[in-house]
């Protein structure tokens, strides 16, 4: 099977640094999204992001390819750390600073705009089968590689590919309309 990502891994261990430079104009995207869903901050989410590059970077040796595929690795890597930034959050925070934040609600036009947007795309998901709209929101939403999403819908990895490459354009081809 052909990982990119995993021989990526593999060139970093021995300090390649334009495998390095690779790796990352090919994953920090997808890795950028994970961090936004777990931690909501931007800002830190690209702290953090930075600091899983440079784990990449140091522990890239550690890597196992019969483990799972890179992106997996990675994933996990990215994972991993922003839930240890969740947890050295402060619990609490005075009433001091509380009301020393802006409120950073949107305006009632925009959660209606919102709202509509979201109802528009849920509307398009149920235009799909169940298993290929959880492939995709998998996928997509939860970071899960073609491989895992294989494995849990038992279909084989082709088949997945091509459940989530047509998904995609019927979505696509629902929201345009």
């Amino acid at each position: 099977m052909d990982d990119p990502i995993a021989a990526l891994i593999e060139k970093c261990a021995a300090q390649d640094r334009a495998a390095f430079r690779t790796l990352y104009r090919d994953s920090s995207a997808k890795l950028m999204g994970v961090l936004l869903r777990i931690l909501k901050e931007r800002a830190e989410a690209e702290d953090a992001l930075q600091e899983v590059y440079t784990r990449v970077w140091v522990r890239a040796g550690r890597y196992d390819p019969a483990k799972g595929r890179g992106m997996t690795w990675l994933i996990a890597i990215a994972r991993n750390l922003a839930i240890d930034r969740l947890r050295a959050r402060p619990d609490a925070q005075s009433d001091d600073e509380l009301e020393t934040i802006a409120d950073s609600a949107p305006r009632a036009e925009t959660r209606l705009v919102a709202q509509g947007e979201a109802k528009r795309m849920a509307d398009c998901f149920a235009t799909l089968e169940p298993e290929r709209a959880d492939a995709v929101k998998g996928a997509y939403l939860n970071g899960l590689s073609y491989v895992d999403l294989a494995a849990r819908h038992a279909v084989p990895l082709n088949t997945m590919r091509t459940w989530l490459r047509r998904s995609l354009l019927k979505l696509k081809e629902c929201l345009d309309t």
